[in-house]
């Protein structure tokens, strides 16, 4: 059987924060599963925002801006499973993520779905104690939509509250669903 190539895309700027346990959680997961694993920190990357030229639409799913996102167009268009983490910043996915996630534009429309076929996990942190009013559920439901409009399979949802770097720690059993998470994106 084929190895599995899970791609996990870390949304948050923090290089040692919540969403980084949570997503070394997942990899080990799927790692145990026999998967490949590779991790993108977004905060680490120069990747700038969709700029609606739907150039990416009429050239065959390439995408003009010539920045990291062309590092990892490859990367999604390969991976069986994609794993997104992200803290919660003013009740939403951090800005990061935001336009990781808007320059997937690229890989729909003109090319046909290349990421319809994708599984998808969805990993979420927040200071609140409560994913409604911390914003949790603005994401959830963004990622739902995105999803249901992709007619991507969403494997499953992760989302606990942390606030100072590496809090999550304490917080065993979101630790657990993390791994799990990457099991099931693994295999």
């Amino acid at each position: 059987m084929a190895e599995h190539y899970l791609v996990i895309v870390n949304g948050s700027p923090r290089r040692n924060g919540n969403c980084a346990v949570l997503v070394e959680q997942a990899a080990a997961g799927a790692r145990a599963n026999g998967a490949h694993v590779e991790i993108f920190n977004l905060g680490e990357l120069n990747i700038h925002p969709c700029d609606a030229c739907e150039s990416c639409q009429e050239a065959n799913g390439v995408c003009v801006i010539q920045d990291d996102m062309q590092k990892l167009y490859p990367h999604l268009r390969q991976a069986d499973a994609i794993l997104i983490a992200s803290p919660i910043y003013w009740f939403s996915v951090s800005a990061q993520t935001k336009i990781f996630i808007d320059r997937c534009y690229a890989l729909q429309g003109a090319v046909g779905n290349l990421l319809g076929a994708k599984r998808f996990g969805v990993m979420l942190t927040y200071g609140d104690v409560d994913p409604y009013t911390s914003g949790a559920v603005n994401a959830i439901r963004m990622f739902q939509d995105i999803m249901r409009y992709l007619e991507a399979d969403l494997v499953g949802l992760v989302y606990g509250s942390a606030n100072a770097p590496g809090e999550i720690r304490d917080r065993p059993e979101v630790l657990e669903q993390a791994y799990q998470l990457g099991q099931q994106l693994g295999s």
